[in-house]
């Protein structure tokens, strides 16, 4: 499963202090008076950046402000792009203002909510006396049960979910708006990492993070040399069997001092410095090694998927770098799996990314199109490509047990694939629901963290042998002769 982040991203996380606009929120309570500094967000209506970060300043500068509870927080619609070209701008408008509207529905009046950036908003709560840490976490849970109601556009209905940072005014580096802020997007950076619609507090470990993520970028090239950056593996399994039907490899850094370190934060890192390319070759080393290493071990797993970016599929040499890889580990072209997102086919018009993509098609690897339902590729490219499989994109799997316009939208996919004569992989599979239900629409494969979550090299044969064990057959027991 293909990974993309934003631009926006690296920002939070590289140099934070000075690339992050500092934005708060202000309350109309206690002693504070509202500032001059006005204007109104056109879309939404809520209340001015300018506005806000003198209000907010304000309070920090009121007697006695340690000694009353006040928070902010930071709240990011999960993967709105992609929701933005699935459904469109005017829908995408209009999740935004009822976003705003469930937000200022959640909270008091004396609270106040803005919108920071193009799908992300910001809540200060207003001090009080008797707010506790729990009252805060509460509010911050029905702020996401508000969110994860459906949503209904152009008639139909969708799904949004929110990853939420948190962080007490009591606990701001230092007695500032900007300060505030930043703890809180920290936070909710921490919280995303954690997958769509996690909920964090900001703690003084988030702070060591800020002031070392200056060092990210020059950390993860070193970290691609020295082999702290490695392939981590999810299962795909078949709806019909139950069998493992092949692996994806996903890039997962452990660093020396900072431990895990998330893909949300070294990804955008490593496209910004210019080593995706050197992150393809990593990846497909170790996943064809995982490939021989299982074969010697017992487990027949029929292919690895690898994700390749636009950056290596502009590579001249690409083809001869894979074909050297797969003669070096003894493997046939087809145990391995391009993953290329469906943008990269929809929008490329580079010569050689064409090239590339119909020869790894014709030398034999298996062409997935990832993230498929996202990048609007046509019927005529997914023929030009020799595509083999469609990956479909988790915000079509999500409810689909549940929410008839997913399942006629999953089933619409599915048989444009079965008429083009391709293999489907549901992506983001979280519960046996939709697991069942994607196996009754005639998904073959599916994926994701209800079958299981991306695991280490050396703890894939426990979960393969634990896996087959609860496929095998019950034992046969002999009836026994009576007397």
């Amino acid at each position: 499963m293909a990974i993309s982040y934003s631009t926006r991203d690296i920002r939070w996380l590289v140099g934070a202090s000075t690339l992050i606009p500092f934005v708060v929120l202000a309350f109309r309570a206690m002693d504070v008076v509202t500032s001059p500094k006005g204007g109104r967000d056109a879309l939404t209506g809520l209340p001015s950046r300018a506005a806000l970060l003198d209000i907010v300043d304000r309070y920090f500068a009121t007697p006695g402000a340690s000694t009353r509870t006040a928070a902010c927080l930071v709240i990011d619609i999960d993967e709105f792009h992609s929701f933005n070209e699935r459904w469109g701008r005017d829908a995408g408008d209009e999740v935004l203002r009822q976003t705003a509207q469930r937000l200022r529905s959640a909270v008091r009046e004396d609270d106040m909510v803005v919108r920071l950036d193009a799908d992300a908003y910001a809540l200060f709560l207003a001090p009080s006396q008797g707010m506790t840490l729990d009252s805060i976490l509460s509010i911050g849970d029905r702020i996401q049960r508000a969110l994860s109601e459906p949503v209904v556009v152009h008639g139909t209905t969708a799904y949004v979910s929110a990853s939420v940072g948190i962080a007490l005014a009591s606990k701001s580096p230092e007695p500032t708006a900007a300060s505030l802020l930043v703890a809180a997007e920290r936070a909710m950076v921490e919280a995303r990492s954690h997958g769509a619609g996690a909920l964090r507090l900001f703690s003084s470990e988030m702070q060591t993070e800020i002031r070392a993520s200056h060092e990210l970028a020059e950390d993860v090239a070193k970290a691609l040399e020295n082999g702290e950056i490695v392939a981590w593996f999810q299962p795909q399994v078949s709806t019909e069997t139950g069998q493992v039907t092949g692996f994806e490899a996903l890039a997962r850094w452990e660093h020396p001092t900072r431990g895990t370190v998330s893909p949300a934060e070294f990804l955008p890192a490593i496209e910004a410095t210019g080593r995706t390319e050197r992150l393809s070759e990593v990846m497909l080393y170790q996943g064809l090694k995982a490939l021989v290493a299982w074969e010697r071990g017992g487990f027949a797993i029929p292919n690895i998927g690898v994700n390749f970016a636009g950056m290596e599929l502009r590579n001249p040499h690409l083809i001869d770098k894979v074909k050297w890889e797969l003669d070096r580990f003894g493997l046939t072209a087809d145990r391995l799996a391009v993953e290329i997102l469906e943008s990269v086919i929809s929008q490329t018009e580079d010569d050689i990314i064409l090239r590339n993509i119909s020869a790894l098609g014709e030398l034999g690897c298996g062409i997935d199109l990832d993230d498929f339902g996202t990048g609007h590729a046509s019927i005529s490219s997914i023929k030009q490509f020799r595509i083999n499989r469609i990956k479909i994109d988790r915000s079509f799997v999500t409810h689909v047990d549940k929410d008839g316009e997913q399942q006629r939208m999953v089933a619409a996919i599915l048989t444009m694939a079965q008429q083009l004569g391709l293999d489907a992989l549901a992506e983001g599979v979280e519960t046996i629901g939709e697991h069942s239900l994607l196996g009754q629409l005639g998904c073959h494969h599916v994926q994701g963290y209800g079958i299981a979550r991306p695991m280490p090299f050396e703890d894939t044969f426990a979960w393969l042998e634990s896996h087959n064990a609860k496929l095998a057959p019950p034992p046969r027991i002999e009836r026994q002769q009576g007397h």
